[in-house]
């Protein structure tokens, strides 16, 4: 027999990663997560989770189930905050998940205005520069940069933005590297690079005319933090390749200068994906399209 509360308990244990995080979260008691689950898998005969004492991992039967129960909860959801905004403001819970970079310089403010507007929505904030499974995550939405289209899949992707990557540097480090008029005036330069792997040794600038150039540097930090990477351009160690919403407030302070201005070092992607079109909540759609209206606006020198 069709029971929605096997659904929701099937939700609750998939999102929160185990039997145990999903009883606690819900307040009951773990063997009445165990019972729904098991009522549930009898009736589809199937293993949705393959569980030991020591491990926990959904199965590809568990993740597709997923995908539909999770849209079925949502519209459930959904239909009950058509009813009750119509009376009051939006509510609801929207998780995102984004890089740190992105969650630091490009959408900081912006999600502070989001929450001042809409103070009934709880936004929870997945901050990683690993990519993660959205549905095993339990995430609504996620913003990913990328230089390259990512794969087609069932995820469904949004362009937010065209991002700029340019190079940085400070007003001392500058000086001793003398007039910088052309690409090769920074042949090995000190570089501050993203990432902490191996990729080369040289950047590729390209001016507003598609001509392109190589410049040979030499390469003293890596980091995947940006802000570690701005302070150490800032500190006058080097020059520093990011995406130029990261600088904005050292290049008005006069404390980073835009090296090359009419050069580019790369353009990146940013993209808002989404488990599934079907099926969000009211507050996630509301947050989804105040992105997508309005992240231009924090992303753009």
């Amino acid at each position: 027999m069709f029971d929605l509360n096997d659904y929701f308990y099937f939700v609750h244990v998939v999102e929160k990663k185990g039997f145990s995080a999903a009883a606690r979260a819900l307040g009951i008691p773990k063997s009445r997560v165990s019972r729904h689950i098991s009522t549930l898998e009898q009736r589809l005969e199937v293993k949705l989770f393959q569980r030991t004492s020591r491990q926990f991992k959904i199965t590809d039967y568990g993740q597709l189930f997923y995908r539909h129960a999770k849209a079925m909860m949502d519209e459930m959801a959904l239909a009950e905050a058509s009813i009750l905004n119509k009376k009051e403001t939006i509510s609801g819970r929207v998780v995102i998940s984004c890089s740190v970079g992105v969650a630091q310089f490009a959408i900081q403010a912006l999600v502070v205005k989001f929450l001042s507007a809409n103070p009934k929505i709880e936004l929870i904030q997945q901050v990683t520069n690993q990519s993660i499974d959205l549905v095993s995550s339990g995430v609504d939405l996620a913003i990913r940069g990328h230089a390259k289209p990512l794969p087609d899949s069932s995820i469904v992707q949004r362009h937010l933005a065209t991002v700029s990557w340019q190079l940085f540097a400070s007003p001392r480090y500058l000086e001793k590297l003398g007039s910088i008029k052309t690409p090769e005036d920074l042949n090995h330069a000190k570089s501050l690079n993203v990432g902490w792997q191996p990729k080369g040794s040289h950047w590729i600038l390209q001016n507003q005319d598609s001509i392109q150039k190589k410049v040979v540097y030499d390469s003293i930090y890596s980091s995947d933090d940006m802000s570690s990477l701005k302070s150490a351009a800032t500190n006058g160690l080097g020059v520093t390749n990011l995406p130029s919403y990261v600088c904005r407030q050292e290049l008005d302070s006069g404390a980073l200068i835009h090296v090359l201005p009419n050069w580019n070092a790369g353009r990146a992607q940013l993209s808002l994906l989404a488990p599934s079109r079907h099926g969000q909540s009211l507050a996630v759609q509301t947050f989804k399209n105040y992105l997508l209206k309005n992240i231009d606006d924090y992303i753009t020198q």
